[in-house]
């Protein structure tokens, strides 16, 4: 019996140290690093709520019911119940557009993830407080990064050219090109508008 006790420490503790590297980056999530300034070059938290879509590729149906003094429903898909009950039903298509940052308040910075295929992306900002919106393109070339094999691989950036819209935006700036996960801002933007 003490044998075979020991034998199974032996091995639950080898399977715990093989499985344990402590060279892998604890922070290793990558993403493209947006610093807030204002027109003049200074760091700023920005004082209005700022939502960032993304536009995807391709599109999408959308399924709108109403019915008098009813609210409106939007469905992604149809459904015969509401049509039963009375509402009609409109069919739209849509882009396939997803968020990646939902209602950033009083923020000095933001983390946007990166598509790992396109050269473009192109990020629509949104503000409460102004009906218009900023569209930022952001040219790049994506190559995997493999630092140890037990790590992982990981999708790094680089940087070529960024654009905006001025909405909210005076001017726009790439700072550091590398987009990895050492934390670095990446994008430098210059808002024009309600800061702190």
């Amino acid at each position: 019996m003490k044998i075979k006790v020991g034998h199974i420490i032996g091995v639950a503790t080898l399977l715990l140290v093989s499985c344990y590297s402590n060279n892998c980056p604890v922070d290793n999530m990558v993403t493209c690093n947006y610093g807030f300034y204002d027109s003049e070059g200074t760091a700023i938290t920005y004082r209005d709520t700022i939502t960032v879509t993304t536009l995807m590729p391709g599109y999408k149906t959308v399924y709108t019911y109403r019915k008098l003094g009813n609210i409106t429903v939007t469905k992604d898909y149809p459904d015969e119940e509401l049509v039963n009950q009375g509402y009609t039903e409109s069919a739209t298509q849509q882009r396939k557009d997803t968020i990646l940052v939902n209602q950033l308040y009083g923020a000095s910075s933001m983390k946007v993830p990166m598509s790992y295929f396109n050269e473009m992306d192109t990020l629509i900002l949104s503000y409460k407080s102004i009906t218009l919106k900023d569209t930022i393109k952001i040219k790049h070339s994506g190559y995997p990064n493999v630092e140890l094999p037990e790590c992982g691989t990981y999708r790094f950036h680089t940087l070529h050219q960024v654009t905006a819209t001025d909405a909210a935006i005076d001017h726009i700036e790439i700072s550091d090109s590398k987009v990895n996960y050492d934390g670095k801002t990446n994008i430098k933007i210059f808002f024009n508008g309600v800061v702190e």
